[in-house]
């Protein structure tokens, strides 16, 4: 049987919950998401035997919570330009007028063909304290009227991760949950260091900024994570809609690439970059 867990709140508490949702029942845990994600082997268990009993005492119907991100990570770990239609749409957008489309977009792919092979990908680092539940109101900062959305698809890690090859990564991966990366656009480039380049932690980091959820599902039920459709939907309008195939670096690539820099915790989210479609600007 397939399930999700949740973090959640019942109604009049401010006590936070870890539960099994399985179609819009909620079973309660009586842990803590990051000690389940450490000790996976013993909980699966308990999880498969409370949902093959039947039993719905102590259930809660989803409608009847509040819900919260699903993880609470140490680290979070994103990734830019790492869809081969948004970077081709890009270079296209930044051509030379004596360059033809087709010319720029043939150039931009062999460089992403051998990027994925031979290159690294470009990861920045994002602050817990953006983390915020996914169904919570974002309260935008008054200094800038510039800002888009990037959904992504999120690796949880699911135990110590530190320099594991791309064959050994996805057994790192406890599951997945989609992130909502908000980015203040006119904060991307500072203007008054341009030697130094992109301000990633004003830009990504402020309060909210990362809803999270609501779901965290188990790696088990996603078996090849380079097959899922990414959508995201603003008032009945699809705004991105991208196949994680088109990924240049891999899940499994991207865990791997940044456990050689540091040690990655159980918890920790690896955010896998997003195609970015209905922008204003130019992107990144």
């Amino acid at each position: 049987m397939a399930y999700s867990l949740i973090r959640f709140t019942q109604p009049g508490s401010q006590t936070e919950q870890l539960g099994v949702l399985v179609d819009g029942c909620v079973h309660p845990l009586p842990v803590q998401i990051n000690d389940l994600i450490q000790n996976w082997a013993t909980w699966e268990t308990t999880v498969e035997q409370l949902l093959a009993s039947g039993s719905t005492q102590d259930s809660l119907n989803e409608k009847d919570i509040r819900l919260l991100a699903p993880v609470q990570p140490q680290q979070i770990i994103q990734v830019g330009a790492n869809y081969r239609a948004h970077v081709i749409d890009l270079a296209v957008s930044h051509k030379k007028d004596d360059q033809s489309e087709e010319e720029v977009r043939e150039q931009t792919a062999r460089m992403m063909d051998k990027c994925s092979e031979e290159g690294l990908p470009y990861f920045f680092i994002g602050l817990p304290t953006a983390i915020a539940a996914p169904n919570d109101e974002l309260s935008l900062p008054y200094y800038s009227q510039s800002h888009d959305w990037e959904l992504e698809l999120a690796a949880v890690i699911g135990k110590y991760t530190y320099r594991v090859s791309v064959e050994q990564a996805l057994e790192h991966a406890f599951g997945y949950t989609m992130v909502n990366g908000i980015t203040t656009r006119d904060l991307v480039f500072r203007k008054d260091m341009t030697a130094i380049g992109s301000d990633w932690s004003r830009a990504k980091n402020a309060p909210g900024f990362f809803p999270t959820g609501p779901l965290l599902v188990p790696s088990k039920f996603i078996s090849e994570p380079q097959q899922l459709t990414v959508t995201l939907n603003l008032n009945g309008q699809v705004m991105q809609q991208e196949s994680t195939a088109d990924m240049i670096f891999s899940v499994a690539q991207l865990v791997s690439h940044a456990s050689w820099d540091m040690p990655l915790l159980p918890g920790d989210l690896v955010l896998t970059g997003s195609l970015e479609m209905g922008r204003t600007g130019d992107g990144y």
